[in-house]
């Protein structure tokens, strides 16, 4: 689950309270003088967009003692799950961030809530503006953690979007699966692969054509992926088209050396194209 729950701006402090100009100063509407461009500054700030998604490693030790900056990943940093959605107060002030922990594929994942005292950011050294988060937090500690809970309406807004997807998709006679064979290759399953290997993955028609692109999975409110969501057409990501499909509609190759993965559609770009698109 992907969302906002209280829209920020385009960039945001993360270790101080939000820019809001001269709180002293009184304006009034349509006062376009005092409105100034907000000077980014990449030492100290992030968008909440490379926030998004972002993975959280726990460290060892404490994290007064974490490095302030790394060449790589260290070894012993562990991924225990990736932030899902930032909660900000509504002067713009980052109140927590809430990390998807535990589960696989999103299913059976729980959402907790951290504060920004419980992270740290630490810069990549070798990369400029690159930033990773960690944690002193286990990945048993947040799983033992009180999940956060959603409000009604933040789980009526999924739950529409979720029903409204599966609606535009089942609006049409549905796909058959194909029985792609390629020599060095074998059909696998979701549960043999994580939700970083199918997303952004080309989907290719049965000729091997390229037919798009998938951008989204779409997770119902109880965890369980229904569908993805392909981007078709368009021209260096202008115009593209999104359609859902689901699984059952899509055959899974992976090589026999373990280390691609191809996805495969019973459907050529043109056909999908006349599919209905996907409101998310």
């Amino acid at each position: 689950m992907k969302r906002f729950l209280i829209t920020s701006a385009a960039a945001f402090a993360l270790a101080a309270p939000a820019y809001a100009g001269d709180s002293t100063k009184s304006y009034t509407s349509g006062d376009t003088a005092m409105i100034k461009a907000h000077p980014f500054d990449q030492a100290s700030e992030l968008h909440a967009s490379d926030l998004m998604a972002m993975p959280v490693y726990s460290i060892e030790g404490t994290l007064d003692g974490a490095q302030a900056s790394v060449s790589e990943i260290p070894e012993n940093w562990t991924q225990i799950g990736d932030v899902n959605d930032i909660i900000l107060t509504k002067d713009g002030d980052v109140q927590a961030l809430i990390v998807g922990v535990g589960g696989f594929l999103g299913m059976g994942e729980k959402d907790v809530s951290m504060t920004m005292d419980q992270v740290k950011f630490v810069a990549d050294s070798d990369e400029e503006g690159t930033m990773y988060l960690v944690s002193a937090a286990t990945k048993d500690s947040l799983t033992d953690a009180e999940a956060y809970t959603w409000s009604m309406e933040d789980v009526r807004d999924v739950r529409a979007d979720t029903d409204m997807a599966m609606d535009n998709a089942m609006d049409r006679p549905m796909l058959n699966r194909p029985m792609v064979e390629r020599e060095g290759w074998m059909t696998t399953s979701l549960d043999e692969l994580t939700a970083e290997d199918i997303d952004g993955m080309t989907v290719y028609g049965t000729n091997d054509e390229n037919v798009g692109e998938i951008s989204e999975l779409i997770i119902s409110t109880d965890g369980k992926i229904e569908m993805a969501v392909i981007d078709v057409g368009g021209f260096l990501g202008l115009g593209e088209k999104p359609v859902a499909v689901t699984f059952d509609e899509l055959q899974l190759l992976r090589s026999d050396a373990g280390d691609d993965l191809r996805i495969y559609i019973d459907s050529t770009e043109e056909a999908l194209e006349q599919q209905p698109e996907y409101q998310g």
